[in-house]
């Protein structure tokens, strides 16, 4: 397969500080604001440029836009939510997830997932279908969608619900599924998040050794 050069696109001139400091899991997607071809094509491209082991590229991306396709998905998701939340914690509904929960917003988009505008599943073919070859493009992905406006979160499915997803999409069997990226334009606003500080979760030269900012 011919491999081809890229440029950068002039929609992607966000200040890579900005975008990286300001991306947030984006759970509230407007649902009546449709992503362009365009703006798709630019996030793919840019995820392609991501590096990968031996420059192999086992990264492949399923786009889905079809609204009943998308509806049809939502409600795999929401099932496969509520599985994984049943073998963590033997919740089964709402009313067992504690108040102020981190699952709350969570849950509300495994309710909602059924209206996001555009569905990215993010996959790998090829005899070494490494995540460490995925995830780099999958976040080039998440960074690119921040410059352009357009909300995102890196979410995962669940082994109940797999060979379905799988036979509603055509994917092949040695595919290998590593995570779903629901897109669209936020209902609310992307921002600063709070994070552990780099000095708590960085070792000097030998582990638990702090760096000299600590």
């Amino acid at each position: 397969m011919e491999m081809i050069r890229l440029e950068a696109p002039p929609e992607l001139d966000m200040p890579i500080g900005e975008a990286m400091f300001t991306q947030r899991a984006i759970r509230r997607l407007d649902p009546m604001r449709p992503i362009s071809d365009v703006h798709l094509k630019i996030l793919l491209d840019a995820a392609s440029k991501a590096p990968s082991g031996g420059n192999r590229q086992p990264a492949r991306f399923l786009v889905v836009r079809n609204r009943d396709r998308i509806r049809e998905f939502g409600k795999l998701y929401h099932e496969a939510w509520w599985a994984k939340r049943r073998d963590d914690y033997g919740w089964t509904g709402k009313e067992d997830i504690p108040p102020g929960s981190v699952y709350e917003m969570p849950s509300r988009l495994a309710d909602e997932m059924a209206d996001a505008p555009v569905i990215v599943l993010a996959l790998s073919t090829g005899v070494q279908q490494f995540a460490h070859s995925v995830f780099p493009p999958v976040q080039n992905l998440l960074l690119a969608a921040r410059a352009l406006g357009i909300g995102s979160v890196l979410t995962t499915l669940h082994p109940q619900v797999m060979e379905r997803v799988y036979a509603m999409f055509g994917i092949p069997a040695e595919a290998e599924f590593h995570c779903c990226i629901p897109l669209g334009y936020p209902r609310g606003r992307f921002g600063s998040t709070r994070r552990l500080p780099s000095s708590e979760t960085t070792s000097w030269e030998r582990w638990n050794e702090r760096p000299p900012w600590a």
